[in-house]
């Protein structure tokens, strides 16, 4: 989005629109009923190719980044016309999911979703993973709040997709009793979130603690022995607070990377950006360079014994979000501002990076002394820098 025309991105989501048959085909398959949708692991055509149970019937938050997506394309280009015309069909599908997902437990006294494979692959079959219950509520709860705004906006749009959806309101009331009662796992003690039921019955042993001659874990250990560690493969509970960073406060976001940060083996090249981003995010500008310089050399330095095998392409994305939205600070929240909080190693001199904002290309720099931003489009853009409201007129360059 921020580096091609918006169509290129619109055109990955029409990718998913276009295989929510067979995605629906897929949840059938697993006794799912009424259009709820599973879309695959991995696909070409829409149809499951993956043939490790533990992903292909557990790793299924995938459905919620189906939505995700969604809303940030639509956070970030302003198209809400995409979602009446496609997306809320996939966006009711993905809700159906989850609301069969769940059940209703009484111990509880919550809805709980059991027997998943989270973000780290280095646990299966667990019960309750704080990413996955927390996606699914949200999912919910934005597929609701979207129904309701093409209800009064979009009328033909919503007429049509309830017609072929045949989606009732009593439908969309039972999925928000669900979302109301989910179950997110927290610990009082440490005052964070569970990244899933029993985690802490785990002995806690931090990465630095481990015989590098032991690494990697999954070329060293036996399954076995990984799976009763606790040692996380990739962002997990740290994926959820980096998706919707906005929902949570800086002392929450600081507690929790505090203690899954130590535990986390970074065995997967999707891990270092969102650890770095985060870092940055409260102000560890020295952690956030260190896991910069793991997504930026992953394969260069062949940190994980596996670059025979070839190239990570999501490390090379990860260490472009590691400068733009990591020490660029770049976000855009719910009410569709542009922000920069712009910080620099200080083992760089500077760095520069350029983006598209709906149509508006603007080119950051940032030294140790100094930050420009400039307007390279023909009209003004407003954005937030440092928490100050800053004016760029058109082709101008603007020092903060």
């Amino acid at each position: 989005m921020a580096t091609k025309d918006a169509s290129v991105a619109k055109n990955l989501l029409l990718y998913r629109y276009n295989q929510l048959g067979k995605a629906i085909e897929n949840a059938e398959k697993l006794g799912f009923q009424n259009g709820a949708a599973l879309f695959p692991m991995v696909t070409m055509n829409g149809e499951e190719c993956h043939n490790e149970w533990e992903i292909t019937f557990e790793e299924i938050h995938r459905n919620g980044a189906m939505i995700y997506g969604i809303y940030n394309y639509v956070n970030y280009t302003q198209d809400f016309e995409y979602i009446p015309k496609y997306g809320l069909e996939v966006m009711i599908a993905v809700s159906r999911f989850w609301h069969q997902r769940a059940n209703f437990s009484k111990a509880k006294n919550k809805y709980v979703i059991l027997g998943v494979t989270g973000p780290n692959e280095y646990e299966n079959n667990v019960n309750n993973n704080f990413y996955t219950n927390y996606l699914a509520q949200w999912c919910i709860n934005y597929t609701t709040e979207s129904i309701e705004k093409v209800r009064y906006e979009y009328p033909e749009d919503f007429e049509r997709i309830m017609s072929k959806t045949r989606l009732t309101n009593k439908e969309v009331s039972e999925w928000g009793v669900v979302a109301d009662a989910m179950y997110i796992p927290y610990d009082e003690q440490r005052d964070i979130f569970l990244q899933q039921d029993g985690f802490l019955d785990k002995q806690i042993i931090p990465v630095k603690d481990l015989p590098k001659n032991e690494r990697p874990i999954n070329q060293k250990w036996s399954w076995d022995r990984i799976l009763r560690s606790c040692y996380i493969k990739q962002a997990d509970v740290l994926q959820g607070l980096f998706f919707f960073e906005d929902k949570f406060s800086r002392e929450e976001i600081e507690r929790n990377f505090d203690f899954y940060e130590p535990i986390t083996i970074h065995e997967s090249s999707l891990s270092p950006c969102v650890h770095s981003i985060l870092a940055a995010s409260i102000d560890r500008i020295p952690k956030a360079y260190e896991q910069y310089l793991r997504t930026a050399r992953l394969d260069l330095d062949d940190y994980n014994h596996e670059v025979h095998e070839g190239c990570h392409i999501t490390s090379m994305a990860g260490t472009w979000m590691s400068i733009v939205q990591g020490f660029g600070g770049m976000r855009i929240w719910d009410d569709g501002k542009l922000l920069f909080n712009p910080q620099i190693p200080k083992e760089w001199e500077s760095y520069e990076f350029t983006i598209n904002f709906r149509g508006t290309i603007i080119k950051v720099y940032k030294s140790q002394t100094t930050c420009k931003f400039y307007n390279e489009s023909g009209s003004e853009i407003v954005m937030m820098i440092n928490n100050n409201e800053v004016s760029i007129p058109s082709k101008k360059l603007v020092t903060v």
